[in-house]
């Protein structure tokens, strides 16, 4: 009989071959064994990696130690000849630090310090030039380090600092001659980008992030284009002494899979083929995870819907105390916390302060550069507010360009005056919007409580009193609230609500300065002065309402009356007496930005048939430069239609003549500050003589405010100034005095001639 096979003489091992146990465990078998494999080799490629990371830091630190040591020899080899000619001109010293640029091409200039620690020498000078005379020495630490190297005769490192003809670098001072006399340092200026492009190759450019760290901080950083492998590094330090660096590089992910071997993925791929024997046990893994995944979705989905209605509510309670625009507190939830606050200041006998910030020529900036620009200045602005937010302080935007700020728990009046500090700190540098840098100042207005109020409404209503007070006083400082301002602000409001009604009713009229011309001895111009005839109050000069009008905007009206009424008047004298004289009209800096102001005077000259020739506009300074390429095409407009220009004030502000090249401007007014004492002062009189000629140089001519004295015209008139105007001359009145003055004057001129 044949043999019977194996499994007919064992058929209980056939059961066992056959049963679904067996496939189990071969798969936890294989794929522990795939496990561990693949585990080895991919240990086994990151420490290749990392062995080929530590080489390449290490060529790439050696490299630098090397071009480092290069460098300072080359410093220290120039000092140690000017330590020997002690007496090296500057043209021979340039030549040799020209010399060491082309050689060693790392620096980007080369420095002679003196002993002063200043700046004396520097090649080359071009893009230089600003950092001659600056103070190397500019706090104790530095200064004590370059003294140091000057005892030890080493060469002394900045760190990486922020260079004075800008960008980033690192400075190296080799001191000349320490052990004899000493003559300052030789010093290398290394621009830190282009001393990172120069040393280092493009391929560890293209492959790896560079990074210097000094003293655990990351000063300069470089990455390419390509995806990081961050799990990756390596670190070496330079043996500079005097340059605590350590050069970090972290592979590109491209980098790292060049380096790794193919043995991880045949291990894969044969973890794959596992993978199809047990396909049918993964299937049906799959039909339980999958019944399980529905349910984990299903519960997920809830939880959403659950955290999206709270948080529906969240932004709810946070819009309806939020300003949408700056993200600041509002104004209603800021009166909330105002009224809590001044509630717990009362049970705890502490006090408060209400701060209202008004932003200066904010209205100007928007009108001018738009509404967009001016959200983005405010958001610039709340920003940098926001920062001073703590448990004691809140900043809320209260609208237009006001901000409030509330302050907590002040146990001295001192703390509130160092919270203002901070406020005007915040407006130091700067705003950067739209690409161009806007200098901002702000005003404001303090009430403190008890003092100011005992309730959030009459607090914030006194913090605005003492705000409105500070910008009567002048802009970009605070006023605290004090008894007596808010009679002064109702009086201030009655006359606001007033001045509707006076351009309407025809309340204001001209008052008239004469302009005595010293060469002929003649009045031939006046300057025109606005007065508002109140109804019951009287006769009011500008400094009771262009206040008023330039806050409320309709400083623009007044001055298009003024001017209408300048040219009737002028159409009044045409053919008598008074037919050659000219009239000076004054223009605020509102006026000068309505683009309708010549379209104005022209249709005012042309409706009374008036000579441009007979009109003449003043502008202070201040107003002439604050944005001179709008005020240039103005005043160019303004000069081709005929109008004389006058900038009144002059040399109060910004007294540059460069300006003057470029505007068509007719006549300088000197301040009368400079007249007061100039037959007294011998600084007046050389400043006044100094705008006399210069000014006559260029073809302009010269009036002086306020003359009082015989001895202030008699200087005037001794040098040559064209025009003088004062109380010696006759002080403001109505055009029939006017007429009458000048009659007397022509007749007294003949009769006697004298001045008056």
């Amino acid at each position: 009989m044949p043999d019977q096979s194996t499994s007919d003489r064992n058929p209980g091992l056939a059961r066992a071959l056959l049963s679904p146990a067996i496939p189990v465990i071969l798969m936890l078998t294989f794929t522990v064994l795939a496990g561990f494999l693949c585990a080895g080799i991919s240990k086994q490629n990151q420490h290749q990696i990392q062995f080929n990371l530590n080489t390449e830091i290490s060529a790439l630190v050696r490299e630098l130690n090397s071009d480092f040591h290069s460098h300072v020899r080359a410093l220290e080899r120039m000092a140690e000849r000017r330590s020997v000619t002690p007496d090296l001109g500057v043209d021979t010293w340039r030549m040799d630090a020209r010399s060491y640029l082309r050689h060693f091409t790392h620096y980007q200039a080369i420095e002679w310090i003196g002993p002063d620690y200043r700046i004396q020498w520097i090649e080359p000078l071009d893009g230089n030039d600003n950092a001659l005379g600056f103070n190397v020495a500019f706090n104790e630490q530095r200064k004590d380090s370059l003294d140091q190297a000057t005892e030890t005769g080493r060469v002394d490192f900045s760190g990486i600092v922020e260079l004075k003809q800008g960008g980033t670098g690192i400075v190296a001072y080799a001191p000349i001659a320490p052990q004899e006399r000493p003559m300052g340092f030789i010093a290398g200026v290394f621009r830190l980008e282009g001393l990172v492009e120069a040393l280092i190759t493009p391929r560890i450019h293209n492959d790896f992030q560079i990074e210097i760290i000094e003293r655990d901080d990351i000063r300069f950083k470089q990455t390419p284009d390509l995806p990081m492998q961050a799990e990756f590094s390596a670190e070496g330090a330079l043996t500079v002494p005097g340059l605590n660096w350590v050069l970090r590089i972290t592979p590109t992910v491209k980098w790292v899979e060049q380096h790794q071997g193919a043995e991880p993925w045949m291990a894969l791929f044969s973890l794959s083929l596992l993978g199809l024997m047990i396909s049918l046990l993964v299937w049906l893994t799959q039909l339980v995870t999958r019944r399980n995944r529905v349910l984990t979705q299903t519960r997920a989905m809830l939880e959403e819907e659950v955290y999206q209605r709270e948080s529906v509510q969240q932004d709810l309670a946070r819009i309806e105390s939020t300003d949408s625009l700056t993200g600041l507190a509002n104004r209603r939830f800021f009166m909330e916390d105002l009224s809590h606050t001044l509630a717990l200041a009362d049970r705890l006998h502490r006090q408060a302060a209400m701060i209202m910030i008004d932003l200066d020529r904010f209205q100007i900036l928007n009108d001018t550069l738009g509404h967009q620009f001016g959200d983005e200045l405010l958001i610039k602005v709340a920003q940098r507010l926001n920062k001073l937010s703590d448990e004691r302080v809140l900043v809320a935007y209260s609208s237009g360009d006001e901000f409030m700020i509330c302050q907590q728990h002040i146990d001295d009046i001192d703390d509130v005056i160092a919270l203002l500090g901070q406020i005007k700190h915040c407006f130091v540098e700067p705003f950067l919007v739209q690409g161009q840098a806007h200098n901002l100042t702000a005003t404001m207005g303090v009430a403190v409580y008890p003092q100011s109020g005992l309730d959030a409404d009459l607090l914030l209503r006194n913090a605005d009193v003492a705000l409105y007070r500070a910008k009567e006083n002048g802009r970009n400082h605070y006023q605290f609230y004090t008894e007596g301002m808010q009679e002064r602000e109702v009086l201030r409001l009655e006359l606001d609500k007033d001045l509707n009604r006076a351009l309407s009713e025809n309340q204001f009229v001209l008052h008239f300065q004469p302009q005595l011309d010293l060469a002929t001895q003649q009045i031939g111009s006046v300057e025109a002065l606005v007065r508002w005839q109140h109804p019951t109050r009287g006769l009011l000069p500008p400094v009771d309402f262009i206040p008023l009008a330039e806050e409320s905007g309709r400083i623009a009206d007044i001055g298009r009356w003024v001017a209408l009424a300048a040219c009737r008047q002028l159409a009044a004298w045409r053919g008598g007496p008074l037919g050659h004289l000219r009239i000076a009209i004054n223009l605020s800096g509102r006026e000068l930005e309505d683009s309708d102001l010549v379209s104005n005077i022209e249709n005012a000259l042309r409706a009374n048939d008036v000579s441009a020739e007979q009109l003449e506009v003043e502008l202070t300074e201040e107003i002439f430069i604050e944005n001179l390429e709008r005020n240039l095409d103005q005043l160019k407009r303004l000069n081709q239609l005929g109008v004389h220009l006058a900038i009144d004030d002059f040399g109060t502000g910004y007294s540059s003549l460069a300006y003057l090249r470029d505007f068509p401007v007719d006549l300088l007014k000197i301040d009368r500050s400079f007249i007061t004492r100039v037959a007294e002062r011998h600084d007046d009189a050389v400043i006044t003589r100094a705008v006399i000629n210069l000014a006559h140089n260029l073809g302009i001519q010269v009036c002086a405010e306020g003359i009082e004295t015989d001895a202030q015209l008699s200087f005037l008139q001794t040098h040559r100034c064209d025009l003088a105007q004062g109380y010696l001359i006759g002080r403001p009145m109505p055009a029939a005095e006017v007429e009458a003055m000048i009659t007397r004057h022509a007749k007294s001129s003949r009769d006697t001639g004298t001045v008056r």
